[in-house]
């Protein structure tokens, strides 16, 4: 993707390329969040003995950008943030994506790339490139694709913004319809050492439709902000662009989880907190849309009722560590199916292919459940599991 920008920006600085994992023949170690990401791209430039730099990153890569630029202040010196969104989409349009490429494949995602990556006058003139981006896509890992999904799902630092506190170049491109340019303007008024670049005749991957203008706007701002000779940056010129690193498959440390008798403090409402993590669940599960949709029909009778569902299911039952969430979706299918719940059974199916159950082991769980519950009982579960499935599997574009 950067291609075309190396050549010149290498006879002023060090640069330094990666890919994402399962991405570009990279090792295939799925990050389960963009923090993680940042967390791996910073033990790589460890490795690399580089303790301040500047950073350009498009799309995926422009929230790895504002991640460090937020959590390691110290090590980012200057910021190009380009077709980037402090929240890309809505979370339940990622996780429909997940869905999507765990049913299908990645085939009918990178087969609707070129309309949501370039400009249609791009794609007709410029056939091999459109292409390269199919097969790109077509290439990498679907579990590291999934993970990328479920890591822009959960990404949204619009909250934060005020705190980046490096210069910084927004670029978007004028036809993106992906990171639009209101996404762009968000973060300008957001970030307080900031200026924004539209960029005609470009839609999503703004470095390969434009790239001497991306160029061009790459060298004058990294020019400007290290433009005095002792800068703590640390960055210096090189003959030509070392090999391209992956980020490093650093695994996380395991969380330490204390256990041991405790006694609560009369005083001490823990409601709020079962609350919070109960909606965030909740959302994660059910989607956004589903969980607003709930919200807004609560009212004095049934607003309490809301309150019990997200604080005892969502914030005490399904945050419980015994059994992850794919296995507590096969156990809320069946209960559902058996107790004739289709309406529920049918928001649950929805929420299983996000948990990461697959049509087949949706159907292997209804076909269970026909056997110790009984046929009819089944049959009306498939219909609705059906519909759901199709809803869901469709594939974009």
């Amino acid at each position: 993707m950067w291609d075309r920008q190396i050549p010149e920006l290498s006879h002023h600085w060090r640069v330094l390329r990666f890919d994402l994992p399962g991405h570009g023949g990279a090792p295939a170690h799925p990050a389960a969040s963009v923090a993680e990401l940042a967390t791996r791209l910073l033990a790589t430039l460890d490795q690399l003995g580089v303790e301040r730099f500047g950073y350009a990153g498009c799309s995926i890569g422009g929230a790895i950008g504002a991640e460090l630029a937020l959590r390691h202040p110290h090590r980012v010196g200057s910021l190009a943030l380009v077709s980037a969104s402090p929240r890309f989409g809505s979370a339940d349009s990622f996780r429909q994506r997940g869905v999507v490429v765990r049913t299908n494949g990645l085939d009918p995602i990178a087969r609707a790339t070129p309309e949501r990556w370039f400009t249609p006058d791009f794609a007709a003139a410029q056939p091999a490139i459109v292409d390269w981006a199919v097969q790109m896509v077509r290439t990498t890992d679907p579990g590291c694709y999934i993970a990328a999904c479920e890591a822009l799902a959960a990404f949204d630092v619009r909250a934060e913004l005020s705190r980046i506190g490096v210069p910084t170049l927004v670029v978007a491109g004028a036809d993106d319809q992906v990171t639009p340019a209101a996404d762009a303007r968000v973060l300008v008024a957001g970030i307080a050492d900031a200026r924004l670049a539209l960029v005609p005749g470009a839609s999503h991957l703004t470095p390969v439709e434009q790239p001497m203008a991306v160029t061009d706007l790459l060298v004058r701002h990294f020019s400007s902000s290290w433009q005095s000779a002792d800068h703590p940056t640390g960055m210096t010129a090189i003959p030509a662009p070392p090999p391209k690193p992956v980020i490093s498959p650093v695994q996380p440390g395991a969380e330490v989880v204390e256990y041991g008798h405790h006694v609560p403090e009369p005083l001490l409402d823990t409601r709020s907190d079962a609350y919070d993590q109960g909606i965030k669940v909740r959302r994660e599960v059910l989607g956004d849309a589903h969980v607003d949709r709930a919200q807004s029909l609560a009212d004095e009778f049934t607003g309490d009722f809301q309150d019990f569902i997200t604080r005892y299911a969502w914030g005490e039952v399904w945050t419980r560590p015994g059994i992850d969430r794919r296995t507590r979706s096969v156990v809320t299918l069946t209960a559902l199916a058996a107790r004739g719940h289709l309406d529920e059974l049918a928001f649950h199916t929805r929420a299983a292919l996000r948990n990461g159950l697959t049509p087949t082991e949706i159907k292997e769980v209804l076909l269970h459940t026909g056997v110790y519950c009984g046929v009819p009982t089944a049959n009306s579960a498939f219909a609705v599991a059906q519909r759901i499935i199709r809803e869901e599997t469709s594939p974009e574009g």
